[in-house]
């Protein structure tokens, strides 16, 4: 073990490696955040949002509020239905 610490007076050529672990672990981490963070992709560590998406009924009440086709009133009561009926937690917040 001597000999790889003292290579002729000074550090053996292991000393070359320590650059390169350190590029592997930067270039691996930069990987992962780039492909779970950035891309509006979230890591395992997030549990899943209730946002309404696809083609269920509060999205469909989203979309047509927002586009108009319904006014605020007829809005929040059908939303108070949706609630009822899915057992939303917390309310239409």
């Amino acid at each position: 073990m001597q000999t790889l610490a003292d290579w002729h007076g000074g550090p053996g050529p292991w000393i070359l490696f320590f650059p390169l672990i350190w590029a592997a672990v930067v270039i691996g981490v930069a990987t992962f955040l780039r492909r779970t963070v950035r891309r509006g992709r979230r890591g395992p560590w997030h549990p899943t949002d209730d946002r309404p998406t696809g083609d269920s009924p509060l999205a469909v009440l989203g979309r047509r509020f927002a586009s108009g086709e319904i006014d605020e009133d007829e809005y929040w009561r059908r939303l108070s239905v949706l609630d009822e009926q899915f057992g939303r937690k917390g309310g239409a917040a």
